[in-house]
């Protein structure tokens, strides 16, 4: 897979991807609301704060290799930009709802697990339980097109694996497993896990908030 996408590329790809099934009504996106997909503060790992110029050159480099276009006849001057990514017709990728989905988070959060994938996506596919998102998940690192996804090897003290995308090149796995404390308990992983849910509640709740307040801005400016 010829594709080498820049922590910067992959973060705007992922916002685009995300924006199109969470707000449909605001997409295409403009670059000030790519920017601040971008640098949300919830639901992206590492947080970012970038610059619109920086946005920009990304946009521009997307657009150059067709993962982006602009688009125009939106009624107004503010140029919008839609992915080219996926299951577009010119799209060279063909996902499936909870490949999108699960490709998605982890274009914007990195590695994580099943059962993270399972809760993080909530807002963009939905998965009847973790095997099921185990079964996509492999799916995807088996692809006839791919691999677009690596199963990486549990850290010491965790009970699940973690996946990470091959969407920016291959992974260095050494580089992912850091020894946890040899004493974690099956109880202490249910504790996580919940943790984890809990938080990406939070996060949802504030992001619909953020979404609302910036649909409420656009309406009265």
């Amino acid at each position: 897979m010829d594709i080498n996408f820049s922590p910067n590329e992959a973060r705007v790809i992922g916002c685009l991807l995300e924006k199109e099934v969470t707000t449909p009504d605001q997409y295409p996106l403009t670059l000030n609301a790519i920017t601040t997909a971008c640098n949300q503060k919830s639901s992206r790992e590492p947080v970012m704060a970038l610059t619109e110029a920086e946005v920009l050159d990304t946009i521009e480099l997307l657009k150059s290799r067709h993962f982006i276009q602009e688009v125009t006849g939106f009624g107004g001057r503010v140029a919008k930009f839609q992915h080219r990514f996926c299951n577009t017709e010119f799209s060279t990728f063909q996902f499936s709802e909870q490949e999108k989905g699960a490709v998605c988070v982890m274009l914007l959060r990195g590695a994580q697990s099943a059962g993270e994938i399972r809760t993080r996506t909530n807002r963009l596919c939905k998965f009847a339980d973790v095997k099921e998102a185990e079964a996509v998940l492999d799916q995807l690192a088996a692809h006839p097109k791919g691999p677009f996804v690596v199963k990486l090897p549990r850290e010491t003290g965790k009970r699940d694996c973690r996946y990470m995308h091959l969407f920016s090149g291959e992974v260095d796995v050494e580089n992912f497993v850091v020894a946890a404390p040899a004493t974690a308990s099956a109880k202490s992983a249910v504790s996580e896990e919940r943790i984890v849910e809990l938080e990406e509640q939070v996060a949802t709740l504030k992001q619909d908030v953020a979404e609302l307040r910036d649909m409420l801005e656009s309406l009265t400016s």
